[in-house]
């Protein structure tokens, strides 16, 4: 809330920042974080600038973005992303990505 009690409807997102192959900094905004029950945890990444083209996009256009996908470890700031190798882990994820992307269908479907 801001200092007159009303309601700021600015959206806060949480980024990252990744080191290309190059050294430079790039940003990403974190779509999605979830644990599984032997406590690895996940994130799903979009880089930073495709969620600003998405903004700037026509209402109801479909946007097609990329999504990383990380292991992690770690709090807050301070996280190590860990590369996913294993078949089994990235049809996991895939399966989280797919619920979510059908979830955020379904909401706007009901807008």
């Amino acid at each position: 809330m801001s200092e007159n009690g009303n309601h700021e409807h600015e959206h806060q997102h949480e980024t990252v920042l990744i080191s290309n192959e190059d050294g430079q900094q790039e940003t990403f905004e974190v779509l999605y974080r979830f644990e599984r029950d032997n406590g690895q945890k996940y994130i799903l990444l979009i880089p930073a600038e495709q969620v600003e083209e998405a903004a700037e996009q026509e209402e109801g256009e479909p946007v097609e973005q990329e999504v990383y996908a990380f292991r992690y470890e770690g709090e807050g700031e301070d996280i190590q992303l860990i590369p996913i190798e294993n078949d089994k882990e990235w049809d996991m994820v895939e399966e989280v990505l797919n619920t979510l992307a059908d979830e955020l269908d379904d909401e706007e479907d009901h807008r």
